[in-house]
């Protein structure tokens, strides 16, 4: 069992349905009292389900809230496949709320919805939403013809009538007093690449089911979805995020707000899974999105998709380019996967994992002297201005990603060159894999810095006896 199947155990599940642009990711966030859904003026933003925790009443009783995408009666296969993540979420849900917006009215979509839901059979409560400056009474008025339940007038844009809407919820069905038992969600492994390559296939596959909606259209993941993952007896969360292409191709809005999230998604990961396309081998903006997650300091593995659909002659000659185009990231482990057939991806967690003992390893600082000391030995650091940058001692000043603390004399001084050359030698000799290093230096203050020697009377009358023989000569 995942660790959301764990939550949905123990807490009520409440999912959010209903038409496109009526206002779910609002009260999502309303409800969790986050900004994790992204909301934008746009139909059909909101793709994949998406999972938060909310609390309510004077005991501060939990459940899970389930944002989802519009449901349409479209018959296109991107439509019908973010209908099925939704209905997959009333499914699975103690209640359903049915939010309808109020300055539309009723519509035949939302009575064709309302049908669906009855014959789920499941406790529904209608949401009449954005009623601000509008008659509670008139703006709910027709929605009574849906049969389901007493309708609410809320605005979820202003925090108006939820908690309203909440109390009729939990009146249908009990509320827990607990609290989820494990706040712990394993490692964090945030799926990154440009659009369509793959990521949201490989997290299906991983999960055995379609839990986000995959497309061969570019750009069908727009919001960062944490999916509970568990590979054997570890637990991992998993990041599905939007596709990131160059700064100058992001035109829309709502792709701005998606390239932010992902970034978000990668400064809060502890390992980054790149995903690139076999067919295209490393871009220029590939290895764009190396930096980013180099620069962030994440744990980082490689994933190489698209394997199968490569010809043998064409497979030699792409490892070739792989290995020559990521020579920088000589530390980090390649493997060549398909998302779509599952093969290769069960060895991207031994990866994973490596990384991220790596990332987060204690290191004695009698073990980084030791390592300094043979750095040293093997290469003295360079003389600069006449005089040899000395090199004392280190200790650990932090991790994910490790940060190596030298102290001596002149640190600033130490060329690129032999930084490298301590990077190689603390990785090689330390077992790092994986991930970025991270040196700092510090220079040792002088004593006698802004001191002035104050001499005596005595030297003083030895002073002037010495400079007038100077001054004669």
């Amino acid at each position: 069992m995942d660790q959301q199947s764990e939550r949905r155990a123990l807490l009520p599940v409440v999912a959010i349905v209903g038409r496109p642009n009526v206002g779910k990711s609002t009260l999502f966030n309303c409800l969790t009292r986050s900004r994790d859904a992204l909301v934008a003026d746009e139909p059909g933003l909101t793709r994949d389900r998406k999972y938060g925790i909310a609390r309510t009443g004077a005991e501060n009783n939990a459940y899970v809230v389930v944002d989802t995408g519009g449901l349409t009666d479209d018959t296109d296969s991107m439509a019908r496949a973010i209908s099925t993540q939704a209905l997959r979420a009333v499914e699975e849900s103690d209640a359903v709320i049915f939010m309808v917006d109020g300055r539309e009215g009723l519509t035949a979509a939302d009575e064709e919805i309302a049908s669906g839901l009855r014959s789920t059979g499941k406790i529904v409560t209608t949401a009449v939403n954005k009623t601000e400056g509008l008659d509670a009474d008139i703006a709910t008025g027709e929605f009574h013809a849906l049969g389901l339940s007493e309708p609410h007038a809320i605005s979820a844009a202003h925090r108006r009538g939820i908690q309203t809407l909440v109390d009729a919820v939990f009146a249908r069905i009990p509320p827990s007093s607990e609290v989820p038992r494990d706040d712990n969600d394993g490692i964090s492994v945030a799926i990154v690449g440009r659009p369509n390559v793959g990521k949201s296939t490989l997290i299906n596959n991983l999960l055995g089911e379609d839990r986000l909606v995959a497309h061969d259209t570019p750009g069908t993941t727009r919001d960062s979805v944490r999916v509970p993952f568990r590979h054997g007896a570890k637990k991992y969360t998993l990041i599905d995020t939007a596709g990131i292409r160059r700064r100058g191709r992001v035109s829309e809005k709502v792709e701005k707000f998606s390239v932010v999230k992902s970034l978000q998604a990668i400064a809060q990961a502890d390992v980054v899974i790149v995903v690139v396309d076999a067919g295209e081998g490393i871009t220029d903006q590939d290895a764009g999105l190396l930096g980013l997650v180099l620069d962030a300091g994440r744990a980082l593995t490689i994933a190489v998709n698209k394997w199968d659909c490569m010809h043998a002659s064409d497979k030699r000659l792409a490892r070739s380019n792989v290995a020559r185009k990521l020579t920088f990231l000589d530390y980090v482990t390649v493997h060549y996967t398909s998302a779509l057939k599952g093969t290769g991806l069960r060895r991207l967690f031994v990866s994973v994992d490596q990384a991220w003992r790596s990332a987060s390893r204690k290191m004695a600082t009698s073990e980084l002297n030791a390592v300094l000391a043979k750095a040293l030995t093997r290469n003295p650091p360079p003389v600069v201005r006449g005089r040899r940058i000395k090199l004392r001692y280190a200790h650990q000043g932090g991790s994910s990603p490790p940060l190596i603390v030298i102290h001596g004399n002149q640190t600033n001084q130490v060329p690129d060159n032999y930084r490298r050359y301590l990077v190689r030698t603390f990785r090689e000799s330390l077992g790092l894999h994986g991930t970025p290093i991270q040196f700092q230096f510090k220079s040792g203050d002088n004593p006698y810095k802004g001191r002035r020697n104050v001499i005596t009377p005595r030297q003083q009358r030895k002073r002037k006896r010495l400079m007038k023989h100077v001054k004669r000569r």
